[in-house]
């Protein structure tokens, strides 16, 4: 899979460029960033949580282009079927799809009210309880999969297309000081911990505060 390129936003504040991101990371590709510009109309979407379907991020490979979050899991998944985004058995793969499914889909609550941040800390952050659903339900599907399959990562003691999916979630919890259980703390703890997310946190605290709208209620 030679001449990869993958378009994100910002570091800082795209939680679908993160996602995409690190699942060419786990799929062991080899690809080229390209950055798009906050005034660009898709990137904007993006980090303003409009949609996790527009054209940033997304996946050029030659002449095929895919840019939604999902379809890019699939296709790398397709392309790179032994690199392990999606786990080998049938059962365990299914319920890695309904979980990541779950977080494109959904969480909408949690989305606006703690939108991601890498830089920012709010460790007085009052999560209003339409979010605080979402967290809950978050956890829930933490400790499931972890009581399911050891740990340390949700399908065990491989990164897969669950934990790229949930790795902007770890991030936001540490942002606004989520209060968690011990299981999901730690699974927190280990993922943010990821030589993968280590490189994403240290390029996001390098970026310039471009897009103001994401920080006027805090």
């Amino acid at each position: 899979m030679a001449g990869l390129t993958l378009t994100i936003a910002s570091k800082n504040y795209g939680s679908w460029s993160l996602r995409s991101w690190l699942m060419c990371k786990i799929a062991g590709v080899e690809f080229d960033e390209q950055n798009v510009s906050a005034d660009d109309p898709d990137s904007r979407a993006e980090l303003l949580l409009l949609s996790p379907s527009f054209l940033v991020p997304s996946l050029q490979d030659g002449a095929v282009k895919v840019w939604d979050t999902l379809a890019i899991a699939e296709y790398l998944n397709e392309t790179k079927p032994d690199a392990g985004l999606l786990p080998k058995d049938l059962a365990v793969r299914a319920h890695c799809r309904a979980i990541a499914g779950e977080m494109h889909a959904g969480f909408s609550n949690l989305r606006s009210a703690l939108p991601m941040n890498i830089k920012a800390s709010y460790p007085g952050f009052k999560v209003w309880q339409g979010a605080q659903a979402d967290i809950e339900r978050v956890a829930q599907i933490w400790r499931e999969c972890i009581a399911q399959y050891g740990g340390p990562y949700l399908f065990g003691k491989s990164l897969t297309l669950g934990d790229a999916m949930y790795a902007p979630v770890c991030s936001r919890f540490t942002t606004y000081n989520v209060k968690l259980d011990e299981v999901c703390a730690a699974y927190c703890k280990t993922m943010l911990a990821t030589p993968f997310m280590q490189e994403w946190i240290a390029a996001a605290k390098k970026e310039p505060d471009e897009l103001e709208e994401l920080d006027v209620e805090f």
